[in-house]
């Protein structure tokens, strides 16, 4: 009797689960089936559609907010019965978010803006950075396929619609719209250092070829228009380039998973599991490189999201950063008696 219940239960969990795998490897033949954004079972108890990309965006808020707020507790001064401890960061995660805005800051940051502008502007900075660095991290782990086999496995009707069975997961930078947006507070963020630091008199200056080119040679002003229209795409190209770049990374990386997987599928039509299993094995060690590729290109297009956000920014400065440093280097050197001028007797 209880070897009927263990086969009743197990005949339909392997059958179903049998039927499953092949579907999931190769999503239909179609790789993009594993990246593209989907719409999200939550939808149908909230009432209204929604993108497995917004759950992504709220929960990697919410994370990035939450390892952030803890991190800065653990890294800040602590009390003074302490005593030499006070000054060190507890927890290895709270060390590496250190390490990484120091990073950002000293060697990134402040080289190209100065430190009066990236005081100003890095915690917008350091949130763009992680927040990217958290959608990029959660789309590397295979959260709705998880989901999907899970469904599988229960043997309900429900997994028969396997599209409807996915609360969480994917990449959400992985999709256009998503990066779209990002780019725009990258738009908004450059307008407002132009409109702070430049003015409205300014700034059109800037989108004129600047100072030099308006109140130089007349000859010279034949060319302001082109400049100005030049200048005017580039307010949208800029951002645009943000957004395609971060997009196409990640769907590619993403899409050569897949297609790496969906190999074992297609062997296992062609030739059964004895030719699926090698193949697998092969595929396996493949995904394995790949995503430590993929770990790596996470970190990195983060960071060149929020440096080339940074340099956009930077275009919009007086580089008057740059100018203080100068004075204080004077200073510092005629203080020596570095270039002091000479007195005749």
């Amino acid at each position: 009797m209880t070897f009927d219940m263990h086969t009743a239960w197990a005949i339909p969990t392997f059958s179903n689960l049998a039927d499953f795998v092949p579907s999931m490897l190769a999503s239909g033949a179609n790789p993009l089936g594993h990246v593209l954004d989907k719409e999200s079972a939550l939808g149908d108890y909230l009432g209204f559609k929604v993108k497995l990309s917004a759950v992504s965006i709220v929960v990697a808020a919410i994370l990035t907010f939450a390892a952030l707020y803890i991190a800065s507790r653990r890294i800040d001064t602590g009390s003074a019965n302490e005593g030499a401890a006070r000054y060190l960061t507890r927890g290895r995660i709270s060390q590496l978010i250190e390490v990484m805005v120091q990073g950002i800051r000293d060697g990134a940051l402040e080289p190209l803006l100065g430190k009066a502008t990236t005081a100003y502007f890095l915690p917008f900075f350091l949130s763009l950075f992680f927040f990217i660095l958290s959608l990029n991290l959660i789309g590397l782990i295979p959260l709705g396929d998880a989901q999907e086999l899970s469904a599988a496995m229960t043997g309900s009707e429900d997994a028969k619609k396997l599209g409807n069975m996915v609360f969480f997961g994917g990449t959400a930078t992985a999709s256009i719209s998503v990066t779209a947006g990002l780019a725009i507070v990258s738009f908004f963020a450059m307008m407002f250092q132009a409109s702070r630091e430049l003015g409205v008199k300014g700034f059109l200056e800037h989108m004129c070829g600047g100072k030099e080119l308006l109140y130089g040679p007349k000859g010279l002003l034949l060319v302001v228009p082109i400049i100005f229209i030049v200048e005017v795409l580039g307010l949208f190209i800029k951002p645009s380039a943000l957004a395609i770049r971060l997009f196409a990374n990640m769907l590619a990386g993403h899409t050569l998973l897949a297609t790496i997987f969906m190999f074992t599928a297609m062997a296992g039509e062609a030739g059964g599991w004895w030719l699926a299993g090698p193949i697998s094995i092969v595929s396996a060690l493949f995904a394995v490189a790949i995503s430590f590729l993929e770990l790596f290109v996470a970190f990195l297009q983060a960071f060149v999201f929020m440096f080339l956000t940074a340099v956009f920014i930077g275009m919009m400065s007086h580089h008057a950063d740059h100018g203080e440093h100068d004075d204080h280097a004077h200073e510092d050197a005629h203080g020596a008696g570095v270039g002091a001028p000479t007195h005749a007797h």
